[in-house]
Formats: C-alpha cells, structure tokens, sequence
C-alpha cells in the first residue's frame, strides 16, 4: 500500500514514463507544467477532467463495484474507461484507515493510466449531525460540530476558522482535497429547507464567517496541506418562491420582489477575499430581473458578466448536481434540473453550460456527449483547454502530482482525535440558545428530579435523577424537531420544507407536559419555526442546531455558560412569513424573536 513516503515509486506506463512526462518537474512553474500536460492530453482526457460526480468506496476500503442504490458505475469504469478524475465521495466509512486505504487504492488506479493524472476527491459536509445525503453527509468517524447555523450562532469568527482547520486536518489525512462548502447563501425565506447550511440572513455575518471559514480550510497560503473551498450557491440561493428548493421542479424559480439581487453577492465577495478557490452555482433560475430566465448553472450574464467580469474570479466553476441528465434517486425518477432549458437536448444543455462559463458538470458522468460534441465541431478542444488549465492548476498547486497518497496510520490518528472531537464538542456548547427562561428553571440543580425525552436517560442521569413520568420530575426536558411537510418521496423529506407551524399532536403534547411540570422544550431549529405556541406553553425554550446531549445538558445545568444568539428572526405567525418578501433580510413583521437575541445563563 503506498504512503507518502513511498508515491514516488508507484510504477507508470512504459509510453509515457520518464522524460516523456515532463510536467512532473516540480521545479517548473505551474502554469508551465499546465502546458506541458495539456499538449500530451487527447479529446477524451481533456473530457474526463469536466466531469464530477458521486463515488462510494467499499466498507473494507477496496475499490467499489458498481453501486444499484445511487445508479454508481465503478470506480475502475470511472476512472479507466471514463477517465475521469474529479470525484465527490458518498460514502460514510467506519474509520479514518479504512477511507484513506481506499483512496490510496483509488490513486493507484489513476496512476495505472496512460498519463497517470491523481483523482481529486470531494466531500458534501461531514462534521455535523444532518442526515441529508442531498445537502450534507453523517459525520462517522469525524469530529463532530454545529451545522452552519449553530457555528452562526456563537458569533465567532476565529472558532468557525478553527472549524475549519480542523476539518481540513481530518479531510487531508483521508485524501479529501476539495470542500463542497462553504454555503453561505442568505436564509431570507424562512421556509426554505436549506437554512440549516448557511449562517443564516444577515449579509455581513455570513460574509465574515464564510471568510473564517475558507481561511481554516485553505490556510494562509494554498497549497499541498489545503483543501480547496467551493463556495455555493452563486449568486445567492436564499430568495426561493414560496420557499421551495429548486432541487425539485416545482421550486425552480427564485423572485427578488424587494430588488435585493446584489445583497445576496456581498458574502461571496468577503469570500473570494479571502481566496475561495471554488463556486458552485444554484439550480434556481431569476424570475423578474434582467438576466435571463434560465438556472444559474446555464446563465452566461450571472457567471461570465457577474462573476468572471464584474467580480474577476478566475477559479473553477462547477455547476451544483445533475442539470444534464435525468435520475432515478432512491427509487424515485427525477427530472434533470434544467430549469427553463428543459426542451434542450442533453447535449444541448452541454454547450449551453459551457457557454455560461462553467468549468465542470456536476454530478454527471456523461463523458461521451462531451467527446461527441468536439467531433462534431460543436465545442472546440481550444473552449476544453480553458477550463481544463484551471482544473489542472488546482491539482498542482494541491500538491497531487507530488504525491496523491496519504499515510493511512497517520489517518487512523488524526480522524476522531480527542482533541479534535473535544474542540466540537465546545463549539456545540457555545452554540446552545436561550430564547425563554420563566420564572429562572434554568440552570437546574443536580439534584433535580427530570423527566426527559429526545435525551438518553442515561446520560440525563448524570446531571440529576431521572424519572418515568412528568408527575414525578421537578422539571422536563423536551427534545423536538422544527416543523416541516411530509413529501411523496424519500429524497425530498430530507429537504424540510414547507409549514413552520407545528402539529396539533406535538402542541398537545407539550401542553400536556408542561402542565404537569415546568417544561424546556430544546428545538433544532433548521427553519425559523412558528414558536409561538410553544413558548406560550414551555417555561423554557432553546435552540440548537447539532447539538449532543451531554453537550445541551452541560449548558442547561449550568456547567458550561449559555452564549448563543439568533442567527435569524423568528418569525410571529405563518401571516408575517407569507407578506414577506423572500429576497429581503428580516422582512417578517413584528417577529416573536429578532436576529441576536439569546439568553445568558
């Protein structure tokens, strides 16, 4: 198995071995040795370099065979016959050696090829607690932290650049080189299911710390111990109509009725300052304005005018998942996200993608269009070389032709280290929010008698006595998830969406408790719910977003302060959020909590 101290004498093919791969002198300067391997690539090497999509590993840490489950080819046919090199890892792996096993196994395959190229590989977020395989993945062996929203609500810049020092440690020892995140869209419609990944919607907050975070991730200098930032959803996903997500057809069309367009690129600009490396544009396509009615990933006026031209970002372009070709996920078809160009044909869409300015196509493995295209005089090979001397830098300077390995003993310290896990561990703490505290309940004394659910009672029980029935506690202790509707498929209920009022059943229930004995009811507020019910019930309510039970009792005993604040408003009623106009920050009237309110305990 290679490590690092032994990538050097991986063997090459005969042809192209020695001199003949000139690139591989790390004396040369980079964008030289971009040239020099750009002039030995054919068609369909240039090709392999566009596209990027979903790859899953084998629970051992061998290569994959082909995946039913997601409709994954292998990872030999991507890597060999599609030649591909740009992946985005789907698997969750029960430790740091097994993943970095097989990412050594996956370098080895690349090397195998005719001009040895090293994989990129990519990762959805994976050190919180979501179980959206959409947005974001489980954390597994990694540390685990705050999603985006909590990070948001300790209002800490230097901890969020923590954050992301230690995921950049964690990614690099398993040969993770590129972060599909930061997301610092703006959560201006609070129905929208994807809040839970920004920092919520106040502008210079998000830009501050989406900043923070690419500084963790890529280091003062970017290079060979970085992970690239591809920063998303340009130009801002946040003002969905109604607050549907454009993953799904019936969310495709984003509204700017306040005229707040240019708001949603100042988080991007605090984040190209700071030297994010990558964007990703939305699927979402602008209803009303002066571009053209089509997804940003196809929209030449919002990626050449706005972000090449007007902004002068010069890094990679990779559009979000799947605007090509159609898919079935979880055993539901679903439509290619082509909004507003969907009587093109798949090729079609191609060279439209291209044209925009879009660098590579993600979540499609469709090679062969691409290479028919060029035939056919349709995009030509001097369009290919643009974007892939971009994609050929990023895997220079990341240090990949140095050395793709990792050292997997060194994994199997580094990912889950104590210190790391414990440095999460504080942030999920820190991100704890006291919205209500009647007649003082909190922090409760040890010798409380509790009654809890959503809490294993176990742990409860190291904080006070634990028992059965609210007739006996002297307080309980609530665990509920913010409201959402149910969907007709598996891949959309993991997108929360819709209603932010909660149920009549789970109303009833906190009544009920409450009327039996003061009553905190935690919410993991994903979406700024409706909470007025419950805080008309509840002596105490907080809000988390990722938060483990020993790290919500440590706050609501006291043993570590209460410090965080709202990341947005929380809204009155369903009335103020349906007046309120979805591209605009805090446009609820009167709502129940505003942005930074929060409790000290």
């Amino acid at each position: 198995m290679p490590t690092a101290a032994t990538a050097a004498e991986t063997p090459v093919s005969d042809d192209v071995a020695g001199p003949a791969r000139p690139w591989l002198d790390a004396g040369l300067p980079v964008a030289e040795r971009v040239e020099l391997l750009l002039d030995a690539m054919t068609v369909e090497e240039k090709a392999g370099l566009f596209f990027h999509t979903m790859i899953t590993m084998s629970p051992d840490g061998e290569l994959a065979e082909a995946n039913p489950q997601f409709g994954l080819p292998s990872n030999r046919e991507y890597v060999v016959d599609k030649q591909m090199t740009h992946f985005n890892l789907l698997s969750v792996a029960p430790d740091g050696r097994t993943m970095a096993t097989w990412h050594n196994r996956l370098q080895e395959l690349a090397a195998s090829t005719r001009l040895g190229i090293p994989v990129t590989i990519s990762t959805d977020p994976r050190h919180s607690f979501t179980d959206n395989p959409g947005a974001a993945l489980m954390a597994g062996p990694f540390s685990k932290w705050p999603e985006p929203l909590g990070l948001a609500a300790t209002r800490d810049a230097e901890l969020v650049r923590q954050h992301g020092d230690v995921a950049r440690r964690e990614y690099t020892a398993v040969g993770i080189r590129v972060a599909l995140h930061p997301q610092v869209d703006l959560a201006t419609e609070p129905r929208w299911s994807r809040a839970l990944q920004t920092s919520g919607e106040d502008a210079d907050l998000t830009g501050e710390l989406g900043a923070a975070y690419v500084r963790g991730f890529q280091g003062e200098t970017f290079g060979p111990g970085s992970v690239a930032t591809m920063v998303k959803h340009f130009p801002g996903g946040g003002p969905q109509k109604d607050g549907e997500d454009p993953h799904f057809a019936y969310g495709r069309e984003q509204v700017y009725p306040g005229g707040k367009f240019d708001l949603h690129l100042e988080p991007f600009k605090a984040v190209f300052a700071a030297g994010a490396r990558q964007v990703m544009p939305y699927y979402g396509m602008p209803v009303g304005t002066e571009h053209e009615e089509v997804g940003f990933g196809f929209n030449r006026s919002v990626l050449t005018g706005i972000l090449r031209e007007q902004l002068g970002f010069d890094g990679i372009v990779c559009t979000d998942w799947g605007l090509v070709t159609d898919a079935e996920i979880f055993g539901t078809p679903f439509p290619a996200r082509a909004w507003g160009v969907e009587h093109l044909t798949p090729e079609e869409r191609i060279v439209k993608i291209l044209d925009a300015g879009a660098d590579q196509l993600g979540g499609e493995s469709c090679v062969e269009l691409l290479v028919g295209l060029v035939r056919d005089g349709r995009v030509t090979e001097d369009r290919l070389d643009v974007s892939a001397r971009r994609l050929l830098r990023e895997k220079f300077e990341l240090g990949l032709f140095e050395n793709p390995y990792v050292d997997v003993e060194a994994a199997a310290a580094v990912v889950g280290a104590p210190e790391l896990v414990a440095a999460g561990e504080a942030a999920q703490r820190a991100s704890v929010t006291v919205l209500t505290n009647a007649g003082g309940v909190l922090p409760f004394a040890p010798t409380t008698r509790l009654y809890v659910e959503g809490v294993d009672p176990e742990v409860a029980g190291r904080y006070g006595t634990v028992v059965a029935t609210p007739a006996e506690a002297d307080l309980a202790i609530l665990r509920v998830q913010a409201p959402y509707e149910d969907r007709g498929s598996v891949f959309e209920n993991f997108f929360h969406a819709g209603s932010l009022e909660f149920t009549g059943e789970v109303l009833d229930h906190v009544r009920e408790v409450a009327a039996a004995v003061p009553t905190v009811v935690d919410v993991f507020l994903d979406r700024p719910a409706i909470l007025a019910p419950v805080v008309d019930a509840a002596a105490s309510v907080v809000a988390t977003w990722g938060v483990s039970g020993p790290a919500l009792l440590d706050v609501l005993s006291g043993a570590s302060p209460a410090g965080g604040r709202l990341p947005f408003d929380v809204p009155r009623s369903t009335a103020a959020v349906d007046a309120s106009r979805p591209d605009v920050p805090f446009d609820t009237a009167d709502p129940l909590f505003r942005f930074g309110h929060g409790l000290t305990l």
